[in-house]
């Protein structure tokens, strides 16, 4: 006789499905009840089956395919995700499931053992597995070898990556934020619309015409330091981030700058993405990329206007600790920072306020 399956609910208008890309697979996990279900988008029929339950406090996460062998790696990734995704405020998974390549998996820390020898995840050390979130990520550090760049001795840095470096799903908004390399080619007209725009300007004030923002991207293009990259959501293009090392730049003499220590600037080009709802994805999203990027990187710095109160508000949301305010040339700033073990422990890829905006949204 062959294996009944247990008969789920129909979808309702509210269950969001989420998308998830581990090792390059998209998967779409959908949660009806206690049932998961997940299903590659190269058109398989029949998606695979787990059950996930939280039951006084513990979430459990079981294989229920067991017709059809066991889970391979990608797929177990992405209903780990979902899993935690759903209940973002579990630190600790139980997994049941019949586990293939068991020593790679405890290797990179995806899975850990209890005193039973059950298999375990934890929210805070899955959320620093890159091959989820980053298509191309590097299967090492980059080596350590010393320059110097204006007088600063500083770690030698990788070459520059190109396209798409980050993706996540945001459940809270059905949408899929990305984080891409600047093509100066590609971008330069609405690169030179977003820094015309007067509330762009107000920041930046770097106003002018098409010739000196080719020169401006090309500068940066050839900076060694800074990365200029392109955010979207489901492929639009709404706001542009440099992410800088800090040990090499202005930020350096006012603070004991580490040597993989990381910074950023932004400017949210399209009015219609600067809205709360948006700055709970990208913020704690570009900082979750920042952490990826180099597993050394042990904080984040950022550098507002002491005066932009909106802005040092929501980087308090995503953790970040406001540390002093000092004097640029151009400006009096506020040093914030955020640290990498914060980050993990305290789940702040979901800021505080987004917390409950994520479980009312009913992912999955």
């Amino acid at each position: 006789m062959g294996i009944q399956h247990e008969q789920i609910q129909e979808p309702s208008a509210h269950v969001t499905p989420l998308k998830s890309r581990p090792d390059g697979t998209l998967y779409v996990a959908t949660l009806y009840g206690n049932t998961l279900l997940l299903q590659t988008v190269d058109g398989e029929e029949n998606p695979s089956r787990w059950k996930l339950t939280q039951q006084s406090g513990q979430l459990k996460l079981e294989w229920t395919d067991t017709h059809s062998g066991m889970p391979d790696t990608a797929e177990l990734l992405a209903a780990l995700e979902a899993s935690f995704t759903r209940y973002p405020n579990q630190h600790q998974l139980n997994l049941v499931a019949p586990v293939g390549q068991a020593d790679e998996l405890l290797q990179s820390g995806v899975l850990l053992r209890n005193g039973n020898n059950h298999p375990i995840a934890y929210s805070e050390l899955f959320w620093q597995q890159a091959r989820i979130w980053l298509p191309s990520p590097q299967p090492y550090a980059f080596p350590s070898s010393y320059v110097f760049s204006q007088g600063r001795r500083h770690p030698l840095r990788p070459p520059k990556p190109a396209g798409i470096v980050y993706q996540r799903h945001i459940p809270w908004l059905d949408r899929t934020l990305s984080f891409r390399a600047v093509n100066i080619e590609y971008d330069l007209e609405r690169f030179n619309r977003w820094m015309n725009d007067p509330v762009v300007a107000h920041s930046w004030g770097e106003q002018g015409d098409l010739a000196k923002h080719q020169t401006y991207l090309e500068g940066i293009a050839a900076d060694p330091h800074t990365i200029g990259l392109v955010g979207c959501f489901d492929d639009e293009a709404f706001g542009y981030f440099e992410v800088y090392w800090a040990k090499e730049d202005r930020i350096a003499p006012f603070y004991d700058a580490d040597d993989f220590d990381r910074g950023w600037h932004v400017l949210i080009g399209e009015p219609h993405f600067r809205g709360k709802p948006f700055v709970t994805a990208w913020m704690p999203s570009l900082s979750h990329y920042l952490f990826l990027d180099d597993c050394r990187t042990r904080r984040i710095v950022i550098e507002p206007r002491s005066d932009n109160y909106k802005m040092i508000r929501n980087l308090v949301k995503c953790g970040y600790a406001n540390l002093k305010e000092f004097d640029f040339p151009h400006k009096r700033a506020m040093l914030s920072m955020l640290l990498r073990e914060r980050f993990f422990v305290e789940q702040l890829w979901v800021p505080r306020d987004a917390v409950a905006m994520s479980i009312s949204a009913t992912p999955l």
